[in-house]
């Protein structure tokens, strides 16, 4: 199987190659590095259109020639340079055409160093992808050998949670990683009053994490029934006044990856990021795969299977 690897023509180039790398090591992938350029005006266009369109194919080049000395030596990658009207299409079509299972992009250069932005790219896929899409953070880097170490599946406790921990249970399984069932409980700071307000907010906050912490153990316990099974696994629930404390606060490592569902407002077959996912991605210190719910229950299957 194959990951496909969508190559921007800037500084974000390193961050993608290196993600791509790390996923198809641990994954035992092969790697399709693939950059789009706007296909040729009709015949007859004018001069300065075929200097423009001269130039596009020219810096195509030099971002593949520039993703090849990047590429690690142990990955076996394929280098493509695609013609469509729009760079997901592209790489949409290219995915298709190679069969992959996986789609990795990097962050806009416009979001905070260190976390993940969406790009125009990024946020096109992201509503309308049918396959799971990874996302690294801003300047992302890593070592040549490094792998997937510990997979985080983010869970509310809702519609098609459960089938995303089973489905990142698999893939910590195949990658020799471990699984951590992560919750979030936000709740903002409020105004200084006579107490009152404050602690009822307080305790339907560590009301609702208890509800988490039980519905996590039950997820957990279909985990341990699977045939292969992740090296290590565990729960814990983030507190925080805002999302950024609260994902903060579980810890993070080097060789993470936090796994986030679609929302059940969105198509099954494709990826359709809601508002509470869409928050969590954005704070994440570490890459990110958003999984729509069709791809979910598939991997959820492949993993009950073995």
């Amino acid at each position: 199987m194959t990951l496909v690897v969508g190559l921007p023509r800037d500084e974000r180039a390193t961050a993608a190659i290196h993600l791509g790398g790390m996923l198809a090591r641990s994954l035992d992938e092969d790697i399709v590095v693939c950059t789009v350029v706007p296909p040729p005006w009709p015949p007859g266009m004018g001069r300065v259109d075929a200097e423009y369109q001269e130039y596009l194919d020219r810096s195509a080049t030099d971002a593949i020639d520039r993703a090849r000395a990047l590429m690690p030596a142990d990955c076996a990658a394929t280098f493509v340079v695609a013609g469509a009207r729009s760079t997901s299409a592209g790489l949409l079509e290219v995915a298709h055409e190679h069969g992959a299972r996986l789609l990795v992009l990097g962050s806009s250069t416009a979001g905070v160093l260190g976390r993940v932005a969406f790009g125009s790219v990024a946020d096109r896929l992201l509503h309308s992808s049918p396959l799971p899409v990874v996302l690294g953070p801003r300047g992302f880097r890593c070592r040549p050998d490094s792998r997937v170490r510990r997979v985080t599946a983010a869970f509310g406790a809702t519609e098609g949670s459960a089938e995303l921990v089973i489905a990142a249970a698999g893939v910590a399984a195949q990658a020799g990683a471990a699984l951590r069932v992560a919750s979030f409980a936000v709740r903002p700071r409020t105004p200084l009053t006579a107490g009152v307000g404050s602690r009822a907010e307080e305790a339907v906050t560590h009301g609702w994490a208890a509800d988490a912490e039980q519905a996590q153990h039950a997820v957990l316990e279909e985990v341990e029934r699977l045939p292969r099974r992740p090296s290590a696994i565990e729960s814990v629930v983030g507190y925080g006044t805002d999302w950024a404390g609260a994902i903060e606060e579980i810890g993070w490592a080097e060789g993470d990856l936090l796994a986030v569902g679609s929302s059940t407002a969105g198509p099954l077959e494709r990826v359709f990021i809601g508002s509470r996912s869409s928050r969590i991605v954005r704070h994440s210190p570490v890459p990110v795969v958003v999984v729509p719910r069709g791809a979910a229950q598939a991997l959820a299957e492949r993993a009950g299977r073995g």
